[in-house]
């Protein structure tokens, strides 16, 4: 039998097939979920600043097979890097950024996930020195080295970068592990129980060991330089999501690039923004990352950053906290390399450079050009910028002149002579000797600097008048 359909029917019928195959197909919402630590000074530019200038809407993919995609951002913030491993391995986060010792833990832990491994796709921040990490004590405490503090009640945020400082500190001086009495503490804890004397010092990472001092209530005995390892903070992303969507992994990073290049065009802008997004001094937010800073801006992956993981695991390995790992197969430099090259930048000439940005520009205390970076000191005068100077001396000398016009001075910077590290000047020791000043952080480092120079140790007031006077004393 055969079956008659009314004309009508018919032309209803293609006419809604037409309109169907009109219709956009419906939007697919992939969720991205970003770990972000916007305190943490030496992450900003991997996620706080990215999320405030809304760069990695910027760069995500719109065509191809991302045509009808709808991405959605989820940004959470955190005080440490464990718990943001914690949420990568629930599946909640893709990207997280943290520093080194709480990356190498990431990556170990997922080695065990069925799921997804993570991978180590690009660097927010390093020092090859091993600055940034810090341990502080009380303004009016009586130590002023690691060693005074044995037997003494020192808290550290637990599987931080901070802890790992103390760990490779411990073991380099042949400390038993019951030298300190150590404990865990977030910053926020051990910042307010350091100053209500409850504890005898207090570990922690970028910017604490800093901030900490600025706001008056404590001094740094103990830099990260001293354990003559780099440190650095970085990114990882679960392997299921780079596979499903490595396009999005490439947008992220150019994302990245944008945000350091916005930062150091600027840096005083940036760090006065910084301030007012996150309540972390500008002035410190600076010390990182302004010209000389602590920390060098800079994504790629460095092979001596990798090596230092190397030896981080080595440390964790020997105090029984993790077994094999290799931090070289860890890396997956395939997605940063193809954002350099579509960004139009040279990867490897990158990779093989060290140099950070520096302190430059003409002395107008002094009258000389700045030609040792490293020796230089700036000045943060409120309604004139930050203004560079050739010498500890010019540097001294210009904030006694503008204090005696009566300018309002936000802070002072000098580098250390030892180390090379950019310090606060009224937290520094000063050896005046030879008719020159030279800054320490350390108060070990200025004696042993006077007792061989025939010099004498001043404090920063001492300091200033030494070098209105010429260096004299």
């Amino acid at each position: 039998m055969v079956r008659h359909v009314p004309a009508l029917s018919i032309a209803m019928s293609v006419a809604s097939l037409a309109l169907m195959l009109a219709q956009p197909a419906k939007a697919e919402t992939v969720t991205i979920g970003i770990g972000t630590q916007d305190t943490t000074t030496n992450t900003v530019t991997t996620g706080l600043v990215i999320r405030q200038l809304h760069l990695l809407e910027k760069y995500l993919p719109t065509n191809g097979k991302y045509a009808n995609i709808k991405f959605d951002l989820e940004w959470q913030n955190f005080t440490s890097g464990p718990p943001l491993t914690n949420a990568m391995m629930a599946d909640k986060l893709q990207f997280g950024a943290m520093g080194d010792y709480p990356l190498i833990v990431n990556g170990f832990t997922f080695e065990n996930n069925p799921d997804s491994k993570s991978r180590l796709i690009a660097v927010a921040a390093y020092s090859l020195s091993g600055s940034g990490n810090g341990i502080v004590v009380n303004k009016d405490s009586p130590y002023y080295e690691l060693a005074d503090l044995k037997g003494k009640l020192v808290s550290v945020p637990f599987g931080s970068a901070a802890h790992g400082m103390v760990l490779k500190a411990m073991q380099d001086r042949g400390y038993p592990a019951d030298f300190f009495q150590l404990v865990s503490q977030t910053p926020e804890v051990g910042s307010t129980n350091l100053q209500e004397k409850k504890i005898d010092a207090h570990a922690d990472f970028v910017p604490f060991a800093e901030l900490l001092p600025l706001r008056g209530s404590a001094r740094k005995i103990f830099d990260g330089v001293e354990t003559n390892l780099p440190t650095w903070h970085g990114v990882v992303v679960r392997t299921d999501f780079a596979e499903k969507y490595p396009e999005v992994v490439v947008a992220y990073i150019k994302a990245i690039i944008a945000a350091n290049q916005w930062l150091r065009a600027d840096p005083k802008t940036a760090a006065e923004k910084i301030q007012e997004w996150t309540g972390i001094n500008k002035e410190v937010v600076y010390i990182f990352l302004g010209p000389g800073g602590n920390m060098t801006l800079d994504p790629t992956i460095k092979p001596p950053l990798i090596d230092a993981a190397a030896a981080d695991v080595k440390v964790l390995q020997n105090l029984g906290r993790m077994k094999e790992f290799d931090p070289k197969k860890w890396v997956d430099d395939s997605f940063i390399r193809k954002a350099y090259a579509e960004m139009k930048l040279d990867y490897d000439a990158q990779l093989a450079s060290t140099t950070n940005y520096e302190i430059s520009g003409e002395d107008k205390f002094c009258k000389k050009p700045i030609t040792r970076p490293r020796k230089s000191g700036e000045v943060w005068v409120d309604d004139e910028g930050i203004l560079p100077f050739s010498s500890a001396m010019c540097t001294l000398g210009a904030y006694a002149d503008f204090t005696a016009k009566g300018k309002k001075i936000d802070v002072a910077y000098v580098f250390d002579t030892a180390r090379g590290i950019k310090l606060f000047a009224d937290q520094a020791f000063f050896v005046v000797a030879s008719g020159d000043i030279a800054p320490f952080l350390l108060k070990k480092d200025a004696e042993a600097y006077a007792a061989k120079n025939n010099g004498k140790v001043l404090g920063f007031d001492d300091a200033v008048k030494a070098a209105v006077s010429g260096g004299k004393t």
